[in-house]
């Protein structure tokens, strides 16, 4: 088997703000595993605000790579073993994986959903991220839109803004990314109104100190995103949030989010798959999951100007699973 990796630059559309700040454009980290003539694709991308460094990555994948060529084709769960003994970061991982699961699938002539036994109905619609601006701003976005979905960042809490999103007549959801402090979060609580959010993610910075203010069965849909990090024990989040954002890059690709799922199930949270700001190669990994999941939040790859690849898509909300073998991606 061949390594291959590159850094490649995503420009987005237009700038994208949220709590922890600003971006144009983000950095990702473009992984290629190939046998046989054939090649599988992942992906991570650089986050500052969670301390991923790609440059850390490529000297890991140096350091590696020599290692990983020697692997023979094995079925992905064994590929994945493989891959925590190597101790690597949840986003290299990932990206790993996720190529493995391409190529594997590639290799096979069959689909992640074959390989899987996952039957595809009709599938969930994604959300459109709506990005920090004046509420105006943000409410003109909405009714302009051509998506039925919307995930609108916020930096801060205002009552009235709140109200004010409830009465669009769309399906909204609020996204804190940890900006709501426990009076706030107490007062949606108490808001019987808030029910009317899709959810609300990540109300307040992270960790059990924090989230343990929460209450699972009041009227907002509280989402767990940074609270639901790799090896998180479910049980804890249980009596506080109702659903999880499962983001392969976090738990550490598709082999681990089959599991996790699995085991949110058993719990009966409600879950949903998420992306970063990610080219159709990551979107492409994160779609095989939506069968599975209640909510859908894969629009990274409609936020940049210069995609990568060709996979299953994201048409206004719609998403569109490719059939091809793998993951179905192919470079452009």
């Amino acid at each position: 088997m061949n390594l291959s990796w590159q850094i490649v630059r995503l420009h987005l559309k237009e700038t994208f703000s949220i709590s922890y700040g600003d971006y144009s454009f983000r950095e990702a980290l473009i992984v290629k595993l190939s046998d046989y003539g054939t090649s599988g694709y992942g992906e991570c991308t650089g986050i500052d605000y969670y301390n991923i460094s790609l440059s850390d990555f490529d000297k890991t994948l140096h350091r590696l790579k020599d290692k990983i060529e020697k692997q023979q084709i094995q079925h992905p769960i064994d590929f994945y073993n493989f891959l925590i003994a190597l101790e690597l970061p949840s986003f290299l991982r990932s990206a790993l994986d996720c190529a493995y699961w391409d190529l594997f699938g590639k290799l096979e002539n069959r689909s992640f959903s074959e390989l899987n036994n996952i039957e595809v109905y009709t599938l969930p619609e994604s959300s459109i991220t709506i990005s920090v601006a004046p509420i105006e701003t943000q409410l003109d976005k909405i009714a302009k839109s051509s998506w039925n979905k919307f995930k609108v960042k916020c930096n801060h809490f205002n009552e009235e803004e709140v109200q004010m999103l409830l009465q669009t007549g769309k399906s909204v959801a609020l996204d804190a990314n940890g900006s709501y402090s426990p009076e706030e979060c107490q007062w949606l609580e108490n808001l019987e109104a808030s029910k009317g959010f899709t959810y609300v993610e990540q109300p307040m910075k992270p960790g059990e100190e924090n989230f343990k203010s929460l209450q699972s069965d009041q009227y907002p849909n509280w989402m767990a995103d940074e609270d639901c990090q790799e090896n998180i024990d479910l049980k804890t989040l249980q009596p506080h949030y109702r659903s999880i954002n499962i983001k392969l890059v976090k738990c550490g690709g598709l082999t681990p989010a089959l599991e996790l799922i699995k085991n949110a199930r058993n719990l009966d949270f409600k879950i949903m798959i998420g992306c970063m700001t990610e080219s159709t190669i990551g979107i492409s990994a994160g779609a095989a999951l939506v069968p599975l999941v209640d909510f859908v939040d894969l629009d990274g790859a409609n936020l940049i100007s210069n995609d990568l690849a060709s996979g299953s898509k994201i048409e206004f909300g719609k998403v569109l699973l490719s059939e091809q073998p793998g993951l179905g991606i192919r470079l452009l």
